[in-house]
């Protein structure tokens, strides 16, 4: 297989951009439209979602499953299945997709909140200035490794006097599927077992590029948070 050249590269940054672009777009008419709403069961607004996708780019496949969580439910990582649950008045909820644009993967994380919580109010809020830190802090460090991220991102959650959930914060994203290049490894995950660079081509000689995830969770008060979009293409 030929490496790939600056142009290739530059053609799949911008692939894996638009995708972006689109998923920004998907979930500001997700809040028009009130999608996420109390008196909705999560797999409902799930399927909400999935349709309005296809609505409005012809999306059909998802790369990950469609995730829509509220209330406790919110505690539990990626890998978890709760049961589903309808959204309630003074709630917290999250929703993170996977659609495919062409060929290329999104993944794309944001938190509802209702009513007048302040604690959720303020744990939705810290989602995007964790987010923040963690990029500021890739941006720092050319050298930053996963496990050195993944150690930023930890901190400054705790600092906000939340816990960090799951056991990475971000993985590799590019064209569907992306787990045929690294295959799900330390290495392909923002994790304390990644102690390789973040920065660095991939076996197929592809730059790799990055999501970078935030989900934070209040353990005193049983609910959590999520945000989620690419590390290191603006």
């Amino acid at each position: 297989m030929a490496v790939p050249d600056r142009m290739d590269e530059q053609l799949r940054a911008l692939g894996l951009v638009e995708a972006q672009r689109k998923a920004e777009a998907l979930f500001a008419e997700v809040e028009t439209r009130g999608l996420v709403a109390p008196g909705a069961g999560e797999r409902e607004v799930s399927d909400r979602i999935r349709d309005l996708a296809n609505e409005m780019f012809g999306t059909t496949k998802h790369w990950h499953k469609r995730i829509v969580r509220s209330g406790p439910n919110t505690v539990f990582p990626y890998r978890d299945n709760p049961p589903d649950r309808v959204i309630g008045e003074d709630d917290i909820a999250f929703a993170d997709f996977g659609p495919i644009f062409e060929e290329y993967e999104a993944d794309f994380g944001r938190t509802f909140v209702f009513g007048d919580d302040p604690a959720k109010h303020r744990l939705r809020d810290d989602l995007v200035t964790v987010f923040a830190a963690g990029r500021e802090a890739f941006r720092a460090d050319p050298y930053i490794t996963g496990r050195r991220l993944y150690a930023e991102v930890e901190q400054h959650a705790v600092k906000s006097g939340w816990t960090l959930g799951g056991w990475h914060a971000g993985h590799l994203v590019g064209e569907f599927p992306h787990e045929d290049v690294d295959g799900a490894k330390a290495e392909s995950y923002i994790t304390p077992d990644n102690a390789h660079p973040i920065r660095r081509t991939d076996r197929a000689g592809w730059r790799c590029h990055w999501i970078l995830e935030i989900h934070l969770v209040d353990e005193r008060n049983g609910f959590g948070g999520f945000h989620e979009q690419l590390l290191d293409l603006a």
